[in-house]
């Protein structure tokens, strides 16, 4: 991962929307750590990492699939405190 700290637990949580005939994938990491730094980057990292081997899994079906946002939703603690993203 990006940090050389020990990771306490991890988490991926799938779930899609039905838009018009469309669907989009929703893809949710949640990474703890006891530690005085924040690992957003991790969670980033394995939100990103799980859409690109979607899409790799997928694209004989689809090439025309767009991976779009990929944001900070929520963080808790660490050096700079929380932080929850202005739009959710």
């Amino acid at each position: 991962m990006c940090h050389p700290i020990t990771i306490q637990g991890t988490d991926l949580q799938f779930s899609y929307e039905e838009i018009d005939d469309d669907y989009m994938l929703l893809i949710e990491a949640t990474v703890t750590v006891k530690s005085n730094t924040g690992v957003e980057m991790e969670a980033l990292t394995a939100v990103s990492a799980a859409a690109l081997t979607f899409y790799d899994m997928c694209k004989a079906v689809d090439k025309s699939m767009v991976i779009e946002e990929t944001l900070l939703v929520k963080k808790t603690g660490g050096k700079n405190g929380d932080f929850r993203h202005p739009r959710l």
